[in-house]
């Protein structure tokens, strides 16, 4: 019993170092967004009744929708693109900047 629980707790410290290890930039991803302003808006808040909203949404939905189009599994022609020459690190931290607004 003892020895799950050491596993365990080991387990989840690894996850945490992990976590904080990559932890997005928010600041690198505003920089990253001036692409993502002519639909989205400057601060993620969209004119177009087509473009959604990023302000405020969850990283997570963000990085995976964005890995989506990067992988051309959710296709669109203009996001297809966009997200073709973003890196791991950027999507995160874009996915970072948009969450973090309201």
């Amino acid at each position: 019993m003892k020895r799950q629980i050491l596993t365990v707790l080991s387990a989840a410290a690894l996850v945490a170092v992990s976590n904080m290890a990559s932890a997005a930039d928010i600041a690198a991803g505003k920089a990253k967004t001036a692409m993502c302003a002519g639909c989205h808006g400057a601060k993620g808040i969209s004119m177009a009744p087509m473009n959604p909203n990023l302000a405020g949404q969850k990283d997570a939905y963000l990085a995976a929708q964005l890995k989506a189009f990067r992988a051309g599994t959710r296709v669109n022609a203009t996001m297809n693109p966009m997200a073709k020459a973003l890196s791991d690190a950027d999507i995160a931290n874009i996915a970072a900047y948009y969450a973090s607004l309201k």
